[in-house]
Order: structure tokens, then C-alpha cells, then sequence
């Protein structure tokens, strides 16, 4: 009898995807945007854009100065930020056989969007102008994505279908927008590319999270509230750094980067998606989930990867603060225009 139970509450379910999935394909724009508006993203963003506040505030106006920020960036770039993606990608059930089109679909985003971010500065006209070594550290932006908000947000736009589709994408895409991020800055400092990358915490905790999970191995269940608690740690203190390093007139010093770099997360990327998900013939969940991945704001941790390789920090957390606020514009324009067509 529960098992008969079970099988009806499934087929409602499809069901009522079913139905809901014909309502939004033959709704009006208006519609759309209604429903994306449904979604409260200047709440869900709210969090992590008061914590980046917090930091710039403490940091300018009380005695937790410069002096006090600079260790607390080493804690979280060398051991916060990379426990925090190893715990994050261990315990995110991962089906690769399943999920072919939506890897390809991963990669090829990732590859057209750092190709994208690459290209700025041999724009006609535009490109001359750009300083190399700031466009080398704030390139990420262009291409990186918060992964706390895609996680916390997948529920609201696909469901209990969208977290397996949202761990393949951060599984295959972490570890290609690390390498993104870090090549143009140790191109442009000289470096020895696979030394820095071979070294790089964040690098090795996607890579060894990526086989622990691979292999079947998962965080001890006594370790595993540790691990948690840590990873809770790592995104407040990692935001809050942001805003200690964040000097907003440095940014409008190099406004015609910052814009293009803001313009291609925020406005490129989504259509990009949009493009990637007709070519890979992604069904309806997976293109949602696509959409969304690529309209959130950029990943707060390159701030901290921009200061800690001897690059311009305070530019690159201006330019997270300003991603953070545009994601309230970015996700319905992904999930209720370019979701409709």
C-alpha cells in the first residue's frame, strides 16, 4: 500500500511539472517575470551583500584595521575556503552517467565564458586602453559564480531535480574556473603555470574532493559538523574580507574594465547559457538550472585569490560588491525572459 502511495505522489508530481511547464511556455513575457519576481532575490542576496558591508564598515571605522584583515585572508584562502569545497563537493551525490549533456553543457559555458573574459583586452578600441595586469586579476569575475547561492537558490527554480544537475555542474566547473582564474595572473606575473597551479588550496581541494567522491569515500559522520561549521566560517569571514579589502574609488578608476567584466557575467553569460542549452538540447529543468548557474553573482572567493597572488585586491572586492547587487537584476532576467523563448 505505501509503496502504491509513493507511485501516485510521483506521477502528481510529474504531473504537475507537466502542467506548469505548458502554463510558462504559453505565458506572456509579463507572466515570466512575474513568476521569476516570485522568487525573492534581493532577499536571498541580502546575506552575503550585508556580510561584505560588515567588513568594509569594520574595517574603516573601528580599531579592526588592515593589519587585523590581512592574516584572517590567509586563514581563509589556504584552509577555510578549500575544507569548505571539499566538504561541499564529498557530500554532493554526483551521477555522471546520467548527467553527459549537462557536464558538456558545464564545460562548454565555462570555456566560451573564460574565452570571453580572456578576449577583453584585444577588443578593437576598448582593449588598447584596459591595464593588463588589473584585467588579469579580475578576469574571474567574468566567469566565476557563488556556489552558496546557486545551492541555496536550485531548490526555489528546479526543485528536488535541480541539486543533482547543480552538483554535476559545480563538480566539472570548479576546477576549470579555478585554472581560468589563476592562469592569466600567473601568466602575466611570469610564474611557473603548473607550480602555482599544483599549489594552488583551492585547486587541490576540488580535485581531491572530486575523486573522494569518485571513489565512494565520504567525511566521517563524527568529522562531518566539524567540517560544516568551518565551511559556515569560511563564507562569512570570506565575505567580510571582501568588504575590509574593498575601496570603491579604486574601482572608478578602471571603470570601463569594471563594466566589462560586470557586463559579461551579468548580461553575456545568461545568454550564452541560453545558447549552450539549445546546442546540448537540454530539457526544461536542466536549461532552468543552466540559466540560473550562470546569472548569480560572482564567487566571493576571488577577492581572496586575487590578494593572496600580489594583485589588486581592493578592485577585485569592489567588483564582488557590485555583482552581488547586480544578481537581484540578472536572475529574473535569465529565469524569467531568456528561461520563456
Amino acid at each position: 500500500m505505501a509503496l502504491t502511495d509513493k507511485a501516485t505522489d510521483s506521477q502528481i508530481k510529474k504531473l504537475r511539472r507537466q502542467i506548469l511547464a505548458r502554463k510558462w511556455q504559453q505565458g506572456s513575457l509579463a507572466q515570466r517575470l512575474c513568476y521569476a519576481h516570485r522568487v525573492n532575490f534581493a532577499q536571498l542576496l541580502f546575506p552575503d551583500f550585508s556580510l561584505i558591508v560588515c567588513g568594509y564598515l569594520l574595517c574603516r571605522y573601528t580599531a579592526l584595521d588592515r593589519k587585523i584583515w590581512e592574516p584572517l585572508e590567509s586563514l581563509v584562502y589556504f584552509f577555510l575556503f578549500p575544507v569548505l569545497l571539499f566538504h561541499s563537493i564529498v557530500r554532493t551525490p554526483l551521477d555522471w552517467q546520467s548527467a553527459t549533456h549537462m557536464m558538456a553543457a558545464g564545460v562548454t559555458l565555462g570555456v566560451l565564458g573564460i574565452g570571453l573574459a580572456y578576449s577583453l583586452p584585444y577588443w578593437p578600441f576598448i582593449g588598447p586602453r584596459l591595464d593588463r595586469r588589473l584585467h588579469a586579476a579580475s578576469a574571474q569575475i567574468g566567469f566565476r559564480f557563488n556556489s552558496f547561492i546557486v545551492l541555496a537558490l536550485v531548490g526555489k527554480v528546479a526543485g528536488d531535480e535541480g541539486m543533482p544537475l547543480v552538483a554535476v555542474l559545480i563538480g566539472v566547473c570548479v576546477p576549470l574556473f579555478n585554472v581560468g582564474a589563476v592562469f592569466p595572473m600567473v601568466r602575466h606575473a611570469k610564474r611557473g603555470l603548473w607550480r602555482e597551479l599544483l599549489r594552488n588550496p583551492l585547486i587541490i581541494a576540488t580535485v581531491s574532493g572530486l575523486l573522494a567522491n569518485v571513489l565512494g569515500l565520504g567525511i566521517p559522520d563524527w568529522l562531518a559538523p566539524t567540517t560544516n561549521r568551518i565551511g559556515q566560517a569560511a563564507l562569512a569571514l570570506g565575505l567580510m574580507a571582501a568588504g575590509a579589502g574593498m575601496q570603491l574609488g579604486r574601482m572608478a578608476q578602471a571603470k570601463t574594465l569594471a563594466t566589462l567584466v560586470l557586463g559579461l557575467k551579468h548580461l553575456a553569460l545568461p545568454v550564452v547559457a541560453f545558447g549552450v542549452a539549445w546546442l546540448w538540447q537540454l530539457d526544461r529543468t536542466q536549461t532552468l538550472v543552466l540559466l540560473m548557474f550562470s546569472a548569480v553573482p560572482t564567487a566571493s572567493s576571488c577577492y581572496v585569490l586575487a590578494a593572496r597572488m600580489g594583485y589588486d585586491g581592493p578592485y577585485v572586492a569592489s567588483l564582488v560588491t557590485v555583482s552581488t547587487a547586480l544578481g537581484v537584476v540578472s536572475l529574473p532576467f535569465a529565469l524569467g525572459v531568456l528561461a520563456g523563448w
